[in-house]
């Protein structure tokens, strides 16, 4: 099993990034796929009840790869993260299956308060450079978050959003419904 996943992670990899020539490169040379193996290992320390152990662990990958997550985070399936420098995954963030996250993705919180405060990332949604989500967002189902922007909103599924603070591009998701029934109602 922990085979399987690891060969879908490499696999993951080669089909997300042009640059990507080899199973041994991308396994070898990784630091995103490096940091995801690592959050795993410290997420199952961490379901155990060992989080001093776990918490070292997420510091040390942190120290090797630049790449943030939190041990508590909820990750799924076959999450890329390209380049990985500067990636920030809070604590109670939830990722779904197929996310890709390019450098500098933060994942940050809202609240000092014990409570849901990250965002989550619906399958399929792709977070851009230097992005910045806060709070308990979410992030609708094959969503685009464009680079440099910053999301304090829920993102609706199939929508792509770009700025500071982000707002929906012209004709996706739901901005494309809003104008289609605006056409309708002339």
């Amino acid at each position: 099993m922990v085979f399987t996943h690891l060969r879908e992670d490499v696999r993951t990899a080669l089909a997300k990034d042009p640059a990507a020539t080899s199973a041994i490169t991308v396994a070898l040379l990784y630091s995103g796929l490096h940091a995801i193996w690592g959050y795993r290992v410290a997420h199952a320390l961490w379901e155990r009840g060992f989080t001093f152990s776990a918490r070292a662990l997420s510091q040390l990958v942190r120290f090797f790869t630049g790449v943030e997550i939190h041990p508590a985070a909820t990750i799924g399936r076959r999450l890329f993260i390209d380049h990985g420098a500067g990636v920030v995954v809070g604590e109670t963030a939830d990722i779904g299956d197929d996310v890709l996250m390019y450098h500098g993705v933060t994942l940050g919180g809202d609240s000092m308060r014990r409570e849901k405060r990250h965002p989550t990332l619906e399958d399929g949604v792709t977070v851009g450079a230097d992005s910045t989500l806060v709070g308990s967002i979410t992030v609708g189902e094959n969503a685009t978050v464009g680079a440099s922007s910053v999301v304090v909103e829920d993102v609706p599924a199939a929508t792509t959003v770009a700025g500071v603070p982000a707002e929906p591009v012209a004709g996706t998701g739901a901005e494309r419904t809003s104008s289609a029934e605006d056409c309708a109602a002339e």
